[in-house]
C-alpha cells in the first residue's frame, strides 16, 4: 500500500478527549508530580538534619503562598493517585470493565480525590 493511501490516525486536533484517557494521562502526570514532591520532602528532611537555620529557610518557603500551592498540588496528586490506584486494583481483580462502571468509577475517583484533599487540608488547618 502506498504511503498516500494509508489511513490517518486521529491526532490531537480531531481526537475528543474522553474521561478514561484524561484519567490515564492524569494518573501518569500525578505520578511524576509525586516524584517531584519527594524531592521537596527530601529537601525538608535534609534541612531538618542540617540545623535550625536550614530548616527555617525551608519552612519559610513552604509557608509562603507558593509553598502552600505546591503542597496543595502535591496532596491532590497523592489523593488522586491513591484513588485511581485502588480503581486499578479492582481492574486487576477483573471487576469494573463494563463501560458504565468505568465511567462511574472514573467520576468517583475525581470526586473522592477532591474530597479527600479538601478534608486533609481542613483537618490540617483546624489542627494548627
Amino acid at each position: 500500500m502506498s504511503a498516500d493511501r494509508r489511513p490517518l490516525s486521529p491526532h490531537l486536533q480531531i481526537y475528543k478527549p474522553q474521561l478514561t484517557s484524561v484519567l490515564s494521562i492524569s494518573h501518569r502526570a500525578t505520578g511524576v508530580g509525586l516524584a517531584a514532591g519527594l524531592l521537596l520532602l527530601t529537601w525538608w528532611l535534609l534541612a531538618a538534619a542540617a540545623g535550625p537555620d536550614s530548616f527555617a529557610v525551608v519552612q519559610g518557603f513552604l509557608g509562603s503562598w507558593l509553598g502552600y500551592l505546591i503542597l496543595f498540588g502535591f496532596s491532590y496528586a497523592l489523593m488522586f493517585h491513591l484513588c485511581n490506584g485502588v480503581r486499578h486494583l479492582f481492574w486487576d481483580a477483573g471487576w469494573g470493565f463494563e463501560l458504565d462502571t468505568v465511567y462511574r468509577s472514573g467520576w468517583a475517583v475525581v470526586i473522592a480525590s477532591v474530597a479527600l484533599t479538601v478534608l486533609a487540608w481542613a483537618i490540617a488547618i483546624v489542627s494548627a
